[in-house]
């Protein structure tokens, strides 16, 4: 049996829910099970207590925590409040969950947080060049790599693509609101990717997020250029990442980041 690497708390906050999970930073494996708590409101406040019950009552937890949020960051400060409640902008989100864990935190943006699982552990592992890592759900959220450097806080999901940004065109809500098929889906993602590769020239695309769950039925229609494939850690690739960069700080490490 492969002995246990550092174990972290990963905390992803959502737009309607919290999730957590204990990980195995050294072989990104979950070493304990997925717990959610549903969010009423975003406010920092709540958000904050929501946390400080995750901790402490759930999983009784004093080592270090990574945590996501679907806003851009740098340092730990929430750069935005696209996503999450106005309170959150410019808010020091490191620092307050720090106060109120006792543990040692690191915040990351969620969808930089899948793209470093997904290269250091799933579909981008060994994988070099520019790596473009999508995660799409009610938003689309993206992480770019080049040889294994991250790009941070790029938010391609909001780019305008003749006059509609990506993820109004293209996301999975954006797919249940129009009542879009697979294929027709397919077809709104591909015109996307299509974009992305004119400007970026990538070797691979990652598609995580909702998407992944179900690949198998729509990146087959989907005819680009480059390599497409699922996120190995499907809709979970956030826990993970938030983990491994908390990891990588605490031991002072740098590996994902420019």
């Amino acid at each position: 049996m492969a002995k246990k690497g550092l174990e972290v708390l990963g905390i992803d906050i959502g737009t309607d829910e919290i999730k957590g999970c204990i990980i195995d930073t050294e072989h990104g494996k979950f070493s304990s099970d997925i717990k959610t708590t549903k969010l009423k409101s975003t406010s920092t406040h709540k958000v904050i207590s929501a946390i400080h019950k995750l901790v402490s009552k759930e999983f009784k937890w004093d080592g270090p925590i990574g945590c996501t949020i679907p806003e851009a960051v740098t340092k730990g400060v929430s750069l935005s409040s696209r996503r999450l409640d106005s309170s959150w902008e410019t808010t020091d989100a490191q620092h307050l969950i720090s106060e109120i864990t006792g543990s040692e935190v690191s915040v990351l943006n969620d969808a930089d947080a899948c793209g470093i699982a997904e290269l250091k552990f799933g579909a981008g592992r060994d994988q070099s060049g520019v790596i473009i890592v999508l995660t799409v759900g009610k938003g689309i959220g993206s992480a770019i790599f080049a040889d294994g450097k991250l790009f941070p806080n790029t938010e391609l999901g909001m780019m305008e693509i003749r006059g509609i940004t990506a993820q109004q065109r293209a996301s999975n809500k954006a797919r249940k609101e129009e009542g879009l098929g697979r294929k027709a889906w397919a077809k709104r993602i591909e015109f996307v990717l299509e974009a992305y590769e004119q400007m970026f020239h990538p070797d691979l695309f990652i598609l995580g997020g909702q998407i992944s769950k179900k690949a198998e039925k729509t990146l087959p229609h989907i005819k680009i250029n480059t390599p497409i494939v699922g996120a190995s850690f499907e809709n979970e690739a956030s826990l993970v990442g938030a983990a491994v960069y908390a990891a990588d700080r605490f031991q002072g490490h740098k590996v994902f980041y420019m």
